[in-house]
């Protein structure tokens, strides 16, 4: 007898206003410094590219992402603990690069607390190169946090 496994449906669609509940609660179960649902809200009300990653219609991720003139800023790219290591933030972030080039980007920004080693080598696999730093720019647990700056051109 054999057993049949089968793999969860993914899903990435555009946020809604209705899916904050459960955003702010995979930002709180993954980092220790979340933004709020208001930062969120905000997000969704001036127009920035907001995303959400469901599994079997449950969401376990997003991504939010301005876009401006030839540029876009990943601004926030979350996986919820229990789902991290499966490849999805990968698969948010080659949808935001597609995004991004919808939108005629040529280039893509983002800043990385520098102990978050398994999201640079995500996102040096990916082809960012480090451009710089920005000093003290994240809260920490004791003070603050260095940020490591990465760019990407945009070519598809």
């Amino acid at each position: 007898m054999s057993a049949v496994l089968k793999d969860p449906t993914t899903e990435l669609r555009p946020m809604s206003l209705d899916d904050l509940g459960k955003v702010v609660a995979v930002e709180h179960s993954a980092y220790s410094h979340p933004w709020s649902e208001g930062i969120l809200r905000d997000c969704l009300r001036v127009g920035y590219s907001c995303w959400v990653c469901l599994l079997d219609g449950e969401i376990v991720g997003h991504a939010v992402m301005s876009l401006a003139v030839g540029e876009s800023h990943l601004l926030n790219i979350c996986v919820g603990p229990s789902w991290q290591g499966r490849g999805l933030g990968r698969r948010m972030l080659r949808r935001m690069f597609r995004v991004a080039s919808e939108h005629n980007a040529d280039t893509m920004f983002l800043e990385v607390r520098e102990s978050n080693r398994s999201a640079r080598a995500l996102y040096e696999g990916e082809g960012f190169v480090e451009i710089g730093q920005r000093r003290e720019y994240y809260p920490a647990e004791r003070g603050r946090e260095d940020a490591i700056v990465y760019a990407r051109t945009l070519v598809f």
